[in-house]
């Protein structure tokens, strides 16, 4: 789901989980960031069904480090960051936003059936 800059990120979520609820209906578990938490967690629970549980880095660590899970966000993010349309925040419409990382995507995975990528 793409939306506007100036919606809240928790906001967004429940509009993007809104779309999800009647779907899939094996979803059991949704991680999220730090960014997610507080009354998101039970809202998710009342609202789907779902557990929403939060991937938090350990204060203990120093530098960089690699977490569970987060990374296959950033990994998607670096993906699509390849495509020169989406390195920017070229689009006005979050419409053509949504259509542009989907042919993205799709490319992506045509790539990859081929052997290619």
């Amino acid at each position: 789901m793409v939306h506007a800059a100036c919606i809240q990120d928790r906001d967004g979520a429940k509009l993007a989980l809104a779309q999800l609820k009647g779907q899939f209906p094996r979803l059991k578990l949704i991680w999220a960031d730090g960014g997610y938490a507080g009354q998101l967690v039970s809202w998710t629970k009342d609202f789907g069904g779902w557990i929403l549980e939060i991937v938090k880095r350990n204060a203990d660590l120093k530098g960089f480090v690699v977490l569970p899970k987060r990374w296959i966000v950033e990994r998607t993010f670096a993906w699509l960051g390849k495509y020169r349309r989406l390195s920017k925040d070229y689009e006005t419409l979050t419409d053509s936003s949504r259509a542009m990382i989907q042919i993205a995507m799709i490319n992506l995975m045509a790539h990859r059936l081929c052997g290619e990528g």
